[in-house]
């Protein structure tokens, strides 16, 4: 609360919504249950005016809060989810740790937006002519628990490589970034294992990634081995080639392939990468794909 108060310089102070009950009530909305918005405002609003019986009561109306919210930069929002990020670790930060790790899942989805005027003009079209605007959302969801801790916005054509690397910065010492093929690539394994960040990955192998090895493997029999990971643009470039780690996770009906640069197998086994992954996999509705969260959005850039 201290830092969007530090970042938050209006120009003229809402008639009903000062940012305490503005940020309060943002937050119950995100915490609360209810069967829409509008029912998760109203108890988000009246849990704030109980608590605080001796302050300016904001208004009454959902419209009203969303204009509210609408008038706040971008930069008291951005200093809000890191200061709830801090709290989180420093109350929960040792319970939330998985083998010393702290589990991210990464993804990515394309939402579509209102046929507006403006909404058209800013984003384009990302898919066929005369598609609906929309944006890319790339989220970091913490595991197991299941937490929104890292989002980015962008156009539809954006990259879900350069959504990673943004959030790189919001991670904790000791984290593990667990996600699918399309996050298989040379700059942003560099930019995951390099200061200040000095994170770790467990990615799904990407079918069109090539491999090398000190020896030849039988892979009927392969579990987990070192390889090098030696893309052409980067072995072109005269970049040196990346020292990781294959696992081979036996399925029902297909086998899954990881890589990670944690080379140790005391730091991550085998079972615990295994548990991992399925972690990501049965969370992927706790990414904010759904209907839902694309009403937030609208409203809350409509407003």
């Amino acid at each position: 609360m201290e830092k969007a108060h530090q970042a938050h310089r209006p120009r003229r102070e809402p008639s009903r919504w000062r940012l305490t009950a503005v940020v309060w009530v943002l937050l119950g909305c995100a915490w609360c249950t209810g069967d829409s918005l509008e029912e998760r405002f109203a108890a988000s609003r009246a849990v704030f005016v109980a608590c605080h019986q001796h302050d300016r009561r904001p208004g009454e109306t959902f419209a009203g809060f969303l204009d509210a919210l609408a008038r706040l930069p971008m930069p008291v929002l951005r200093a809000l989810a890191a200061g709830v990020r801090g709290q989180i670790r420093a109350l929960f930060g040792s319970r939330l740790r998985v083998n010393g790790w702290m589990v991210f899942a990464c993804d990515g989805s394309r939402l579509e937006c209102p046929r507006s005027e403006e909404l058209q003009a800013r984003l384009g079209e990302a898919g066929k002519p005369g598609s609906a605007p929309s944006v890319y959302l790339s989220t970091l969801v913490l595991l197991p628990c299941a937490m929104l801790w890292a989002w980015q916005l962008g156009k539809g054509t954006a990259s879900e490589l350069d959504h990673l690397g943004r959030m790189l910065p919001t991670l904790p010492d000791r984290s593990l970034i667990v996600a699918d093929a399309f996050y298989m690539g040379y700059d942003l394994f560099r930019s995951i294992t390099q200061k200040p960040v000095s994170a770790s990955f467990l990615v799904r192998l990407s079918s069109r990634a090539y491999l090398y090895t000190d020896e030849s493997l039988p892979l009927d029999r392969f579990r987990e081995g070192l390889v090098w990971y030696w893309p052409g643009k980067a072995r072109d470039a005269g970049l040196p080639p990346l020292r990781l780690r294959l696992l081979r996770v036996r399925g029902k009906k297909v086998d899954v392939w990881l890589l990670s640069n944690v080379l140790d197998r005391k730091e991550l086994s085998h079972k615990l990468a295994r548990q991992i992954y399925r972690w990501r996999w049965r969370n992927e509705m706790c990414h904010p794909h759904h209907p839902s969260s694309d009403s937030l959005y609208h409203r809350r850039h409509a407003a």
